[in-house]
């Protein structure tokens, strides 16, 4: 017979939403329990969000050394000992794998079960030599990629965001199917780490974001080398002598060395017996409701279980509302307005709140939208990053409904804008701010100033001061 555990909170998978929940359930006097079959940290640690901006950071250290010669430096080609870079992108996960620990967990109180965990009841899991009754069960098990129905894909070695870093030699020549986040920042990491990079995209580059600023982005690309297919409808995909051939509908063959799948992603549910627990699910994700109730009530899911939105900051703001309502028996629902992305090129590229689109479509004649370019700012004149802008969609009174910003630092620069929505601030809250001189913080207070600037230097405004100078 299987060993019987009682809990208040069993959480199936230690990512970053399943951690964030059993930390904070622990933490709260809560006895938790915590399954996870494979890596701790799940695949933002691992196989996503560190090692891909360790890997990115490489990359911009090595364009640094190309463009010196705008400051009046001059360097010779870096050479990129491929081996080394990698092994700095393992140096971070391991860096930072300690806080994702089953040592750090079990220090805090959680009993941490490493083994695969399936629904044996609507109350009960079952993993390894053990059955789990709780009073909660969250499930967390995150995602894994998508790979898409593509004649031959499946008969060829392909590359996933799961195998990526541990390659040891670099490509001679990376194609890449999928235009989106990842695509696009490992096109541009790739290429300036030495590769020939071919990227596929059936629709445009980055479909959710800014048009204007995802094709200005495209052309950074391809100015670095990337070769960019985009409205690329990949038929097949096959095995020569040479290497990787992918075909296109109408644009030939392209060979290559190595074939990265960057085109989607899918929740990982299927040993879950779900059926089991009464939880109703779509090959997409699991059904939740706006608190992250399953159909099972005494069932939470979150983060890439449940679909979009799939970011690690998501799952760690969703794991506070599965907390109150779980343990707090507070109704917290999600809320997404406010919820910022960044695709984390250089240029970066965010984006917060609404699209034009997407207002126009809710608020019809109302949107207004306001711009101010970085070849404005001063700070990024003098670091000779000016490429890109900041573009601000708002109603007629300067409410903030959504903003886009391509430049240097723009994940930094969204986080004003996030804050700005969530609190329902108009632009007038930002144009009376005072900020540090020169930062490339005041292209944000330079948009919100555009706003007002016809009013403020429109004729009434002369006539009154005018006026006021006559009495005076």
């Amino acid at each position: 017979m299987a060993e019987v555990l009682e809990c208040d909170v069993c959480v199936i998978g230690a990512g970053a939403a399943g951690l964030s929940v059993a930390v904070g359930a622990v933490q709260l006097g809560a006895r938790t329990v915590l399954f996870e079959q494979a890596e701790m940290g799940g695949d933002c640690l691992n196989y996503g969000c560190v090692p891909s901006k360790a890997l990115l950071a490489a990359a911009h250290v090595a364009q640094t050394v190309r463009d010196a010669r705008r400051f009046g430096l001059h360097c010779a080609e870096p050479q990129v000992d491929f081996r080394a870079v990698m092994s700095h992108v393992r140096e971070v996960i391991t860096q930072i794998a300690p806080h994702d620990s089953v040592e750090r967990l079990e220090r805090l109180g959680v009993r941490v079960i490493r083994a695969t965990a399936a629904f044996s009841g609507p109350d009960e899991v079952s993993g390894g030599e053990l059955r789990v009754r709780a009073r909660r069960i969250v499930i967390a098990t995150g995602s894994s990629a998508l790979i898409p129905p593509v004649p031959g894909l499946s008969d060829v070695a392909v590359l996933t965001n799961q195998t990526l870093f541990t390659l040891k030699e670099r490509p001679a020549h990376l194609l890449i199917l999928g235009g989106g986040p990842v695509g696009v920042e490992m096109a541009q990491a790739f290429r300036r780490l030495g590769s020939a990079v071919t990227l596929f995209e059936q629709a445009r580059l980055l479909p959710r974001d800014e048009p204007q600023f995802a094709r200005l982005l495209a052309e950074r690309l391809a100015s670095e080398g990337v070769v960019v297919q985009e409205n690329a409808l990949v038929t097949r995909v096959a095995r020569s002598t040479e290497g990787i051939v992918v075909t296109c509908a109408g644009a030939g063959e392209v060979v290559g060395s190595h074939l990265l799948v960057a085109a989607g992603r899918q929740p990982r549910l299927g040993e879950l017996a779900l059926e089991r627990a009464g939880i109703e699910h779509t090959a997409a994700a699991i059904t939740v409701d706006a608190r992250l109730r399953t159909t099972n009530k005494r069932v939470y899911a979150l983060g890439d279980a449940i679909g979009r939105p799939q970011f690690t900051h998501s799952a760690g703001y969703q794991a506070g509302i599965v907390i109150r309502n779980a343990l707090f028996r507070l109704p917290a629902k999600t809320d997404y307005r406010a919820l910022p992305w960044v695709t984390y090129t250089d240029p970066e590229l965010a984006h917060v709140g609404l699209t034009e689109a997407e207002a126009r479509a809710r608020f019809g004649d109302s949107v207004q939208t306001v711009r101010a370019d970085f070849a404005h700012n001063d700070r990024v004149r003098t670091e000779r990053q000016t490429d890109g802008a900041i573009k601000v969609v708002t109603d007629r009174r300067g409410a903030v409904l959504g903003v886009d910003i391509l430049g240097p630092h723009a994940g930094e620069l969204i986080a004003l804008w996030s804050l700005a929505i969530t609190r329902g601030l108009k632009l007038s809250a930002l144009t009376g701010m005072i900020l540090p001189y020169p930062t490339r913080a005041e292209i944000s207070k330079a948009a919100a100033s555009a706003f007002y600037a016809p009013k403020l230097f429109s004729p009434w405004p002369k006539r009154l001061v005018r006026l006021l100078l006559a009495v005076s």
